[in-house]
């Protein structure tokens, strides 16, 4: 081969070298979102549920004539999550709450309405969203579940082509952060349920996403790794100014992450505002938990602060009085039991 054709082909590989670098660090650049990161508007989504009939007459039936139930998940939702919001999404089960989460995501298309996810639609670009989107279900893991928690890191760096640099970053960072060091060499199936919860929260992280869905991450972790991965997830927002949007029935946890709170019912948006505000719409009372010196107690809810002090002055052998109000969650549970009636 001549010199000449050599020098050639050295310069095509150089630059396809240089092409790459740049595509691959094109496809981690921040995408401009005009300061929303999420909005829907009109999204329904509807599903086709077959009934089945295992009786004489009904197993014909499934043949002939089947019949089918049309399950309305969302309808007609609208909402807009602006860029570094930290957002509570609550609701009964079966409300819609994951679907949600899969319809931004990409994973599922709606059956009308408009969905704009960094400035994007899940549908159209699904793959540019993920480059800058981190989804994560609590009962689900993207860890390889037979190798350690190290080699799945690197998976993911090789198949989502994550830059030398970006991807050290990440990983010290998520190392220090959750506190996984001793952990990296461990195979998945080895971890305990909050272990692997804060594995799969760096995974998720590796590519430094701008927006974090979060279907249930406190789901079944105990009281230590609950309070660590809420101060992680908060430190991220406040920090790295990450949109996140987490769903939980955990109503303490979202109070304690999140600002703002979207709940839904049968399918639709039934609140959206912050915590105080639901406090006064679900009409949280106040509360005093008084305590006599036999050792029983007595709980009185009030509104009237002056009234109570004067009740209290009445009372004989108080030894103590502990000054609280009604929970979100016992509001909530009362509102839930509302919306099936």
């Amino acid at each position: 081969m001549s010199k000449k054709v050599q020098t050639d082909m050295s310069h095509m590989v150089s630059e396809d070298k240089k092409r790459k670098k740049r595509n691959t660090a094109s496809n981690f650049a921040i995408t401009e979102t005009d300061g929303i990161a999420i909005k829907t508007k009109n999204v329904t989504k509807t599903f086709d549920q077959w009934q089945r009939d295992n009786t004489g007459k009904g197993l014909i039936k499934n043949l002939v004539k089947p019949e089918k139930r049309i399950i309305t998940a969302l309808d007609d939702v609208s909402f807009e999550i602006k860029t570094g919001e930290f957002v509570a999404y609550a609701g009964p089960n079966g409300a819609g709450k994951s679907t949600t989460i899969k319809l931004l995501s990409g994973m599922l298309l709606p059956t009308s309405g408009e969905i704009s996810v960094l400035s994007m639609s899940p549908h159209k670009q699904r793959r540019a969203i993920m480059r800058q989107l981190g989804v994560l279900f609590g009962n689900r893991t993207e860890l390889w579940w037979d190798h350690p928690i190290i080699q799945s890191f690197e998976w993911k760096k090789v198949v989502w082509d994550i830059p030398d640099d970006l991807y050290k970053k990440n990983l010290a960072m998520v190392t220090e952060l959750l506190g996984i060091g001793e952990l990296l060499k461990t195979f998945a199936r080895e971890l305990s349920l909050g272990q692997r919860m804060r594995a799969d929260v760096a995974m998720m992280l590796l590519h430094s996403p701008k927006l974090i869905l979060l279907d249930e991450p406190t789901l079944g972790l105990d009281v230590e790794a609950k309070r660590q991965m809420i101060s992680f997830l908060k430190q991220l927002n406040e920090q790295e100014n990450t949109t996140i949007v987490v769903t939980s029935h955990d109503m303490d946890d979202l109070e304690e992450m999140a600002k703002r709170i979207l709940l839904i019912s049968k399918g639709k948006i039934a609140f959206d505002g912050s915590f105080t505000e639901l406090r006064d719409e679900l009409e949280c009372t106040k509360r005093a938990i008084v305590k006599f010196n036999d050792g029983t107690e007595q709980v009185i809810d009030y509104q009237n602060t002056k009234k109570l002090l004067a009740n209290l002055s009445k009372m004989e052998g108080i030894t103590d009085v502990i000054f609280t109000q009604t929970s979100l969650e016992e509001g909530l549970a009362n509102l839930y039991t509302k919306w099936k009636i």
